[in-house]
């Protein structure tokens, strides 16, 4: 046999795509070529394989060899095909079964001793292989058939990730002499010792704990129930105050009253993380604070080959702004489509890609450049064009879309020394929480994401509300944008009241938070 096939997957933006690696050995003179869009990692790709095989006791091929990665037209980067290469090479040299290989995909980098070293993007190939054995089920008319391709390879380091997606096989492996001894042994029953055994998926936590909690902010009453109705409603905040107001504190606290993220947005969120390979603590709502010298490409994604910036990495989590005039405006004004349709779509010249992007944003600034406009004790000595000057750096257009507007004050020593402690987190989601099923049982989304007709199908004013909020429209010049967003964040405070109605007060408390 001259030829194999070994089955693995590439990782394109936050897909798994499969690839198929196929294998010639043909006669002449000694040499390997990799065809197929390979990136610089996977052409260098082919001096570890050659070592690891020697170190791991194989013989390399002493002829041609030609590798193909399919589809052609599918650009491959990483190490993560290290070991199907070595796999497809040892089996078209008949050192392995080739037959065995269609019950299997591989992902791992080989080390040059035959080591296997962790990989990124690991539970994004394990959910893609999840997604295809359920598009089998529906093929077969939702029969539980035996998908050919179920049983997944990877280096042991990231076995525990990988099998966090249920209804696959997960294998994990030190070194590729153990992933050929367990091929072998499908084949020779004295090698059944050498198989390797199937990761057992990580409990999954009932609780999740986070080191911080919003009893440790003191006072700020007001602050904290803006806060609470944001948790409860998935809406945007601006915090305005002077330094140490503890602006950074409470938006530091919003995710621990956020709703426990549901078991398919926990892994939405963990393979998002895998291919950025950056660390994330399982289960947990994102919170992602980035410096305001952040480019916009960091920040939305992009790149020749698109990746996930920071408002993807903070996808069903927070994304927190602190001194929001320090950003360059051309950063902040690409946040402005993300936060109405909840995606970025990154358009390049010879790719596309679309990132999810539903994040609540949370901002924070100072009234002025030294940071004490309308302070007491009348230390600002900021003249009135500078204020307006470093106000006007934020567009109006992006102001619009921030639902809440919250001036946070200093508070006095005093107050801070005999304040009482306020609620903890965990009362505060319990809260939060009922009323964010509330909305689920009512209309399937937070309210938030209603859209224009929905507002219309599910918030429902009395003459009195009516006539409240065309008065308030006059006054404080809202847009029909602004408008909508009163009616959710209205919506919201009802909710957190357990109320079928929005009265005048929950209006009223809306509309406060409008007011700049």
């Amino acid at each position: 046999m001259s030829f194999a096939q070994v089955y693995t997957r590439s990782v394109v933006g936050l897909h798994a795509p499969k690839v198929i690696i196929e294998v010639h050995l043909s006669q002449g003179l000694p040499a390997l070529t990799i065809v197929g869009l390979p990136e610089a990692a996977v052409r260098e790709s082919k001096d570890r394989v050659r070592s690891a095989i020697l170190n791991s006791g194989f013989q390399f091929p002493n002829r041609r060899l030609t590798i193909n990665l399919a589809p052609a037209d599918l650009p491959k980067d990483g190490a993560r095909l290290d070991l199907p290469i070595a796999i497809g090479i040892l089996a078209a040299s008949d050192q392995l079964d080739p037959e065995v290989l269609a019950g299997f995909e591989f992902i791992g980098e080989l080390a040059l001793n035959g080591e296997l070293r962790q990989v990124s993007g690991s539970l994004a190939v394990a959910r893609a292989i999840k997604a295809e054995v359920l598009a089998e089920q529906i093929l077969e008319g939702n029969k539980q058939v035996i998908s050919v391709k179920r049983q997944l390879i990877v280096p042991t380091i990231n076995g525990a990730e990988a099998s966090r997606v249920d209804g696959i096989t997960v294998l994990a492996a030190t070194n590729l002499k153990a992933v050929c001894n367990h091929l072998q042994s499908l084949t020779d029953s004295s090698l059944s010792d050498e198989r390797l055994a199937a990761v057992e998926p990580s409990p999954t936590q009932q609780h999740i704990g986070y080191q911080v909690d919003l009893a440790d902010v003191k006072g700020q009453h007001h602050a904290r129930r803006a806060l609470e109705i944001a948790a409860a409603g998935g809406h945007s905040l601006l915090f305005t105050g002077p330094p140490g107001s503890g602006k950074t504190l409470m938006a530091s606290r919003l995710p621990t009253i956020l709703p426990d993220l549901s078991a398919e947005d926990a892994l939405e969120v963990a393979s998002t993380y895998s291919v950025a390979d950056s660390d994330y603590d399982y289960g947990t709502r994102p919170f992602r604070q980035v410096h305001h010298t952040i480019s916009a490409v960091a920040l939305v994604g992009g790149g020749s080959r698109p990746k996930p910036g920071e408002i993807t990495l903070a996808n069903k989590g927070v994304l927190f702004l602190d001194e929001l005039p320090e950003f360059d405006r051309t950063v902040l004004e690409v946040l402005r489509q993300p936060l109405e349709a909840k995606q970025i779509t990154i358009s390049r010249a010879n790719s596309q890609m679309t990132f999810p992007a539903n994040f609540q944003l949370v901002a924070a600034m100072n009234p002025c450049p030294c940071g004490y406009d309308g302070d007491g004790s009348g230390r600002c000595r900021c003249r009135p064009e500078q204020i307006k000057r470093y106000q006007d750096k934020l567009s109006g257009p992006l102001l619009d879309r921030i639902d809440l507007h919250i001036t946070v004050p200093a508070l006095p020593i005093a107050d801070l020394q005999n304040a009482q402690a306020g609620e903890t987190s965990e009362q505060v989601r319990t809260r939060v929480s009922a009323a964010h099923n509330r909305q689920l049982i009512r209309q399937n989304k937070v309210n938030n994401e209603l859209n224009p007709s929905e507002i219309d199908k599910y918030i429902q004013l009395g003459e009195g509300e009516q006539q409240l909020l065309q008065l308030a429209q006059q006054r404080l010049n809202l847009s029909a944008r602004g408008y909508h967003r009163v009616l959710r964040v209205a919506r919201t405070i009802a909710d957190l009241a357990d109320s079928v109605d929005i009265t005048s007060v929950h209006l009223s408390e809306a509309l406060s938070y409008r007011s700049k």
